[in-house]
């Protein structure tokens, strides 16, 4: 293991082999931490969090030592995240699992397998992804939000409370209910990224009518968000 300078780990703490700790880390009690992990500085793990467990995926070794390197594919966790008391991110099985920077997990959230999360994402207490789910920058899940596995949530989008996201979401919608349907778009999120209020209604014009074609007319500035999402998504809830 390798810890970095200034960090304030609690004695009851578990660090296997393989994990990598950066500068000013806080790590709350009991929490457990197996690697390969890398955690970047100023990242804040709460009270019992479990941080590269193995991948739920049948078949998958479960090594039988808590300090053991896993054989699987590690966690990263970006500089200034917060994860909060009792949640847990799995060793990715196919790519790593990644938490972007400046992310905030609340507690009782779960990331499985190979989930991929883009920077400054709120998952809300909760909150659950199903394996090789993927979500762009700045992605809010409310409380108790549940994500299928390897759907993609394009950047800003904001999924409600008690959601159930069964289709890939596309960047800067709002969208709730089970199944999840697009409400409208996330103008909250998109103000407070600075993006301005004529691209904020060109995309509210566009969701209104309920179609997403190819050849729909994007804001240039937004365009490199939706080309992400169309490269990834396989069952989108607009087209």
């Amino acid at each position: 293991m390798t810890i970095g300078e200034n960090c304030e780990i609690h004695p009851t703490v578990v660090i296997g082999d393989g994990v990598t700790i950066g500068d000013r880390v806080s790590i709350g009690p009991y929490a457990v931490l197996t690697g390969p992990l890398h955690i970047g500085d100023d990242c804040w793990i709460g009270a019992h969090a479990t941080l590269g467990a193995p991948p739920e995926w049948i078949g998958k070794t479960h090594p039988r030592t808590w300090t053991e390197i896993s054989p699987h594919q590690g966690v990263v966790i970006g500089a200034g995240t917060v994860i909060r008391e009792m949640s847990a991110v799995q060793q990715g099985a196919e790519r790593p699992t990644t938490i972007g920077r400046g992310g905030f997990v609340m507690n009782h959230t779960s990331v499985e397998h190979d989930v991929r999360i883009g920077d400054d994402c709120v998952l809300s207490p909760s909150s659950t992804l199903g394996g090789h789910v993927t979500l762009g920058d700045g992605v809010n899940l409310g409380m108790s939000a549940v994500v299928h596995q390897r759907r993609v949530i394009g950047a800003r989008a904001m999924v409600g409370m008690g959601s159930v996201v069964a289709k890939d979401i596309p960047p800067f919608a709002t969208v709730f209910g089970n199944p999840a349907a697009l409400r409208g778009t996330n103008r909250v999120g998109m103000s407070r990224a600075g993006i301005t209020d004529w691209d904020i209604a060109a995309v509210a014009k566009l969701y209104a009518s309920g179609r997403l074609d190819a050849d729909a007319e994007l804001p240039k500035s937004l365009a490199d968000a939706f080309a992400w999402w169309r490269e990834l998504a396989v069952k989108p809830l607009v087209s």
